[in-house]
């Protein structure tokens, strides 16, 4: 059983200290834009991690792209719950499942207004202020480097990942 979502990281750090005085706002000086990297992951309640990170928005080819490497990480059958987004049921992903591969898979899609139930929200809210907080980066191979070594440094730490399962209200 495999929990899966998509976010987008932008240029923009989480500021959560600075060295600001008291009640000044600190003023950052970067370049304004909307460019980012987007990413979809797959987490499993034994606490495994499987990340794919692109330069676009996702969009249907690339959540069969991340269908495929979740099938090259794993054996047997395979659930995949996500939510209700119309990329997850695009033609591309519907061509998929009709292939010898995609016939392994079986999707379930979490109702549209409880996202709190996937715990793969969870991951995003860790990287984004705990891994990646403060974190400046000036172009988007920059920030795309620093996302690479938050998720390899998260798949150390499966405790985090099942820890999200907690917090979404599901047994581990």
């Amino acid at each position: 059983m495999v929990w899966a979502d998509e976010s987008a990281f932008y240029l923009l750090p989480g500021l959560v200290r600075t060295y600001a005085p008291r009640g000044e706002t600190p003023i950052l000086r970067l370049p304004l834009s909307r460019d980012h990297p987007a990413a979809i992951s797959g987490i499993t309640r034994e606490g495994r991690l499987c990340l794919r990170l692109q330069d676009a928005a996702v969009r249907g080819p690339h959540c069969v792209a991340f269908l495929r490497q979740l099938a090259r990480a794993t054996r047997g059958r395979l659930l995949v719950i996500w939510d209700g987004a119309p990329i997850h049921r695009a033609q591309p992903v519907k061509d998929f499942l009709r292939t010898k591969t995609g016939r392994r898979f079986r999707l379930e899609t979490l109702p549209g207004y409880a996202p709190e139930l996937n715990p793969d929200e969870g991951i995003w809210q860790y990287l984004k202020c705990v891994e990646l907080r403060n974190v400046l980066c000036n172009d988007l191979d920059h920030l795309h480097d620093e996302l690479t070594r938050a998720a390899k440094r998260l798949r150390h730490k499966p405790h985090i990942i099942r820890a999200c399962f907690r917090q979404a209200g599901l047994a581990v």
